[in-house]
């Protein structure tokens, strides 16, 4: 098989052949991102009007919607675009660029969902100490030394995924997904790329095990309080982040649920990326969805259903805004 150049094009995974369905496919491309843009545009704006949501907190939350925007667009617009004009071709420098900028925002949302872990076990677990530990500064440091580490990760996994030349052009997948432009490697795993994913997998694991271990420290600090209001009240700054899925129960309950969708999407990264030798099916696209458009779609409402003040926040926006719609109906 001849090996394809820079100055080849790739052809994606198109979910049809059928030109009805191409449509059905964008239309729901289409929901999903407007539904990511809007919920993280408006906890954007939200933490940026509103001086009560100007704390540590609320400023990673802000980082976490600006990088669920980026990452989502990566994608979805090209997969709709492919759905609408029937084009599955990329560029060469198109499958790099979106490589690159996928590992860049979603290892940099990864690292500030750890920074987050920390900013909540300090606040219950040291609270004497908060603001001297969690200041801008000390955030603004975090934050920037995850945006750096992620740069150079995301070079080095660019420059290892396409170190080699590719046997074939067509990628098993709606993106340029690593573990499929693996499969057209003629050599299979350089070994540049084998040290990074070990690599991704270890920095992975470790962020979950201190993730797992800050909110264990924090349900035990809570389980000390003797009143039950005071429970409430200390587990309501961390439930935004635990949880996905509808409360069982209060208190410890609540942990249940974000350990295991962290978990699960930790898993299904992994398991698309150990299942390069294995041929491509539809486990595999159920599999990249889970770990690519779920969460910067399901993000800002997760962060916002539990969370008093930025529903409260929220409200004040609409009633400014319906305020100012008001004002100019009179004045118009």
């Amino acid at each position: 098989m001849s090996n394809f150049t820079s100055t080849s094009s790739f052809l994606l995974l198109e979910f049809s052949d059928m030109r009805e369905l191409q449509i059905l496919s964008f239309f729901v491309f289409l929901a999903f991102y407007l539904t990511a843009l809007i919920g993280n545009f408006l906890i954007i704006t939200v933490v940026a009007v509103d001086s009560h949501l100007h704390i540590p907190m609320y400023y990673l939350l802000f980082d976490l919607a600006m990088l669920d925007i980026g990452s989502i667009s990566v994608m979805v617009p090209k997969a709709m675009a492919m759905s609408l004009k029937n084009d599955r071709s990329i560029t060469y420098a198109g499958c790099v660029a979106q490589v690159f900028f996928y590992i860049f925002f979603g290892a940099s949302g990864y690292s500030v969902l750890t920074i987050m872990a920390h900013d909540r076990y300090v606040a219950i677990c040291h609270p004497l100490h908060y603001e001297r530990i969690m200041h801008k500064g000390a955030c603004l440091q975090m934050v920037a030394t995850g945006l750096i580490a992620s740069l150079i990760y995301a070079i080095l996994h660019t420059c290892g995924t396409f170190a080699n030349p590719f046997c074939s052009n067509i990628v098993n997948q709606f993106f340029c997904e690593i573990p499929q432009l693996i499969k057209l490697s003629c050599s299979g795993l350089s070994l540049m790329e084998t040290g990074v994913l070990i690599l991704s997998f270890s920095i992975a694991l470790g962020c979950l095990i201190f993730i797992i271990r800050s909110y264990v420290q924090v349900f035990v600090v809570v389980l000390r309080i003797p009143s039950s209001q005071g429970q409430k009240k200390a587990l309501s700054t961390c439930v935004p982040h635990l949880t996905v899925v509808t409360m069982l129960k209060k208190a410890l309950s609540t942990c249940v649920p974000h350990l295991t969708v962290v978990i699960m999407l930790i898993a299904s990264g992994v398991l698309v990326h150990a299942r390069f030798t294995a041929d491509s099916s539809n486990l595999d696209i159920v599999l990249s969805m889970v770990y690519t458009i779920i969460p910067p779609m399901s993000n800002p409402f997760i962060y916002s259903v539990r969370n008093k003040e930025v529903k409260t926040a929220l409200r004040n926006l609409l009633h400014v805004a319906i305020s100012y719609k008001n004002i100019l109906k009179v004045v118009l």
